[in-house]
């Protein structure tokens, strides 16, 4: 007999470890290179492809490498250099100060600031929020990029100048899992260090379009993930139905039994 045992207590399965819940991180990088990523031992086997096809339709990554200290995690915000426009026809708006809404026309709303108004490229809208938590700008201050058309389009030059520029800012943000490996950062919703609202992320959460696909510690708290499991239950018997073999073979309520 050969039996190398080990003792119940100790873990020796391995596997990728995985976290999830709220945390505040750095940005380390924007689109990197493969070289940049192996710098930040990050393991990838050929360079980066910042560009990806759905439905017909092609799209340019904004790929922003978040980090605590239990690791590198990755924000994708997939954009395009045309506005974005709803089902139903309308446009949606951003302005100078990071406001964003939805109208066919220019918005004329009492709250909304006409600053720099424009029609917004699809997933702007994910990228100026961010950077408003990360650069902790404050409400009605400016938060625009020069060279947004660029970035539409895939050139990040504007947004990488913002890593030393911020390089000891922080923002917070909410990490699952997906399909069991992948890290996946939440966009629905990005938080300040300052202050602390954590219950922004429930309710963001909880909005009609506020679903994260992955999942997630139930409590929120940063650590080890702890995968969550929905339990089918099988079909019961009622207690107080009498169940015996029918003519066929199949068992049905109301027969007498052979015993």
């Amino acid at each position: 007999m050969a039996i190398q045992s080990n003792a119940s207590t100790e873990e020796v399965m391995g596997g990728m470890k995985t976290f999830s819940g709220l945390t505040n991180v750095t940005v380390k990088a924007v689109n990197p290179t493969m070289a940049e990523l192996h710098a930040m031992d990050i393991n990838v086997k050929q360079e980066p492809n910042y560009t990806v096809e759905f439905s017909g339709e092609s799209y340019n990554k904004i790929v922003l490498w978040l980090a605590n200290a239990d690791g590198n995690f990755k924000l994708e915000i997939l954009m395009q250099n045309k506005p974005k426009v709803s089902k139903t026809g309308k446009h949606q708006w951003m302005n100078a100060v990071g406001q964003s809404t939805w109208s066919e026309d220019s918005p004329t709303y009492d709250w909304w600031k006409t600053e720099g108004q424009r029609k917004a490229f699809t997933g702007e809208e994910t990228l100026i929020n961010f950077v408003k938590a990360w650069a902790n700008v404050a409400s009605g201050d400016e938060v625009t990029f020069d060279t947004m058309p660029a970035i539409a389009a895939g050139d990040t030059s504007e947004i990488k100048a913002l890593i030393t520029a911020l390089k000891d800012n922080q923002a917070r943000v909410l990490i699952g899992v997906k399909d069991g490996k992948y890290q996946q950062v939440y966009t629905k919703y990005f938080g300040r260090l300052k202050p602390q609202r954590d219950d922004l992320f429930i309710k963001a959460l909880n909005d009609d379009y506020g679903t994260f696909n992955a999942d997630f510690n139930a409590d929120l708290v940063w650590g080890t993930h702890v995968s969550t499991a929905t339990l089918v239950s099988p079909d019961t018997i009622e207690e107080n139905e009498d169940w015996a073999p029918s003519t066929n073979g199949k068992v049905t309520a109301g027969e007498d039994l052979p015993f």
